[in-house]
């Protein structure tokens, strides 16, 4: 087995730990931060259960080996709450908008709107639809995680 030192920051920590060179972004994530957020679903890059953002751009962290992080700021769900424990805009927009049910996609679709968020843009509704099609949730029907991604852009852009 080869191994390798990664050095990242994650969640506004700086971080370093040696993993197997064929590891998953989302394995060392999951097993040596214990970062819990980041959701194994398919394993292939196509459910979006295990979105990070990775210097500000979002990654299914599935398919992203985890030597990949060196050197990289990492993002996950964790990394959103404010010192008191509050939640962010975004995530209480979920909760708001009834946009979890069993939430095991909830932690991907928050990470990619955030991309869209930080972004600055207004986005047409086909726009985010399709910003925001690169998930799978079987509870939702999506309608209402859409909703919450554009009240909370249209309020961070002074439009609500």
């Amino acid at each position: 087995m080869q191994r390798k030192l990664v050095k990242c920051t994650i969640n506004g920590k700086y971080t370093e730990t040696v993993v197997d060179v064929r590891a998953s972004l989302t394995d060392m994530l999951r097993n040596d931060y214990r970062l819990t957020s980041v959701k194994k679903g398919c394993e292939v890059g196509e459910c979006g259960a295990c979105n990070v953002l990775i210097d500000g751009e979002c990654f299914n962290s599935c398919i992203y080996l985890a030597i990949w992080a060196d050197g990289k700021e990492i993002k996950t769900v964790e990394g959103l709450l404010g010192p008191n424990g509050e939640l962010s805009d975004i995530q209480q927009a979920f909760i708001d908008e009834g946009a979890v049910q069993c939430g095991f996609c909830t932690p991907g679709f928050i990470m990619t709107a955030l991309e869209i968020l930080e972004s600055g843009r207004e986005y047409t509704d086909d726009e985010l639809r399709k910003l925001l099609s690169g998930h799978l949730c079987r509870c939702t029907g999506y309608e209402n995680i859409f909703n919450a991604v554009k009240k909370t852009m249209l309020k961070r852009l002074g439009k609500l």
